[in-house]
């Protein structure tokens, strides 16, 4: 059985992670209806007749618990960020060029100095064993077998050292910086040690975002399942923070609102691999990212599931990338589930993408079978997309791809 301080911890992961923004709820064991059979959790059937990103969705829905649907599926507020995300690739048009040799296509990318067979990474997302049992172990061994970077989320239910010991392609490491920065050192040294090639820092998520259908869902983790890069933190003492009063506070134990551009300086002096910021919109923010010498940015907006009316991350991209004018590499995140997005992306100044909801749906419907078949139809569809649009090599994509806009 745990013990309650083990449960409180758990809980404010959770609340962190904004499943429980406002209320403390103890775990429960799920019901039978609820947990599936584990024949319906391990099997791969009906993953091999998806045939784009968007088939995994009622795929997963049908296997997953209702609460865990709602937490993964759902956004801040009215939602209407993450339906921007989704709506803003649907309005850019392509210009294709005809009569290209593209016989041999070159999808590889530099970043970092690490040489990725395509520009597509999977994004931190928390919490897998609440979407499948093998949880972040399975979508690593995905991840490895299709040769894509992994980026393990702090609220991540496996060891960091677990991931990095189960796949062949690099993890990189997504920190929440805590109250107690002396655990944040060790967590990121821990990490660091483990093998993680590179640090990704959410700067978006002072608190989290008015997630109401997750509040509603009331999700919990399945029983003994925590969270292992956690373990020996210490809650603070400040009243404001306490679990007891989320209910009267917007404030949570487990993110730290009082984060500045102190903590990025003072990561970089002892972090021991490239640093990048998770988060960025503002174009002034990536200039001072720039100028504070940080590896990369991810512009980002939580996949809508902060600040709700923000913009749709590829309406922010050009601006971010019209600043930074190449000094540092650019990834993107939010609304890709085709080929022509990750193309898109690339026109308008990212060096790569990263994606969470359809490999997380992937994992729901057929654990590392699901998440493997989510990166190679995507691989497969932005290789389609650079032939039909006459751009055989990445360094060939550029603003020339886009339809003029009226």
């Amino acid at each position: 059985m745990p013990t309650r301080r083990e449960t409180l911890k758990s809980a404010a992961a959770f609340a962190a992670a904004g499943a429980w923004p406002l209320s403390l709820r103890p775990a429960r064991s799920p019901s039978p209806a609820e947990a599936g059979t584990g024949a319906q959790a391990e099997s791969a059937a009906g993953a091999d007749e998806a045939y784009s990103l968007f088939d995994f969705e009622p795929l997963a829905k049908a296997k997953m618990s209702h609460a865990a649907w709602e937490y993964v599926n759902g956004a801040a507020a009215d939602e209407i960020t993450v339906r921007w995300n989704r709506e803003g690739f649907n309005r850019i048009r392509l210009m294709p060029r005809a009569l290209v040799d593209v016989s041999k296509l070159d999808c590889r990318v530099n970043l970092l100095g690490q040489e990725m067979p395509f520009p597509i990474l999977l994004a931190p997302t928390a919490s897998h064993k609440a979407t499948h049992p093998d949880g972040e172990l399975a979508t690593a061994r995905a991840a490895g077998s299709c040769g894509a970077t992994m980026v393990l989320s702090t609220l991540s239910n496996t060891s960091v050292e677990e991931v990095v010991r189960a796949t062949k392609s690099p993890v990189w490491f997504q920190l929440y910086v805590q109250h107690d920065r002396e655990f944040t050192r060790e967590l990121v040294k821990r990490a660091v040690a483990a093998g993680c090639k590179a640090l990704c820092l959410t700067v978006d998520t002072p608190i989290s975002g008015a997630r109401n259908r997750e509040q509603r869902a009331k999700l919990a983790l399945p029983p003994g399942v925590g969270y292992p890069q956690l373990t020996g933190l210490k809650i603070p003492d400040d009243p404001s923070l306490h679990l007891a009063r989320l209910e009267s506070s917007i404030f949570s134990s487990l993110l730290s609102a009082d984060l500045t551009w102190k903590e990025v300086a003072w990561l970089q002096s002892f972090a021991g691999v490239p640093l990048l910021l998770k988060g960025i919109l503002n174009p002034a923010d990536a200039d001072r990212a720039v100028k504070e010498g940080v590896a990369g940015i991810i512009v980002s907006n939580h996949g809508g599931r902060n600040l709700d009316t923000a913009p749709a991350t590829i309406d922010a991209l050009p601006g971010v990338a019209e600043k930074v004018a190449g000094r540092i590499p650019i990834l993107m995140d939010g609304g890709i589930r085709r080929g022509t997005d990750v193309l898109k992306a690339l026109a308008l100044g990212a060096t790569a993408v990263q994606i969470g909801r359809p490999y997380v749906y992937g994992l729901g419907a057929a654990g590392e079978a699901g998440v493997a078949r989510v990166l190679r139809i995507l691989q497969q569809e932005f290789e389609m997309a650079m032939a039909l649009i006459g751009r055989p090599r990445i360094r060939d994509i550029d603003r020339s791809v886009l339809w003029p806009a009226t």
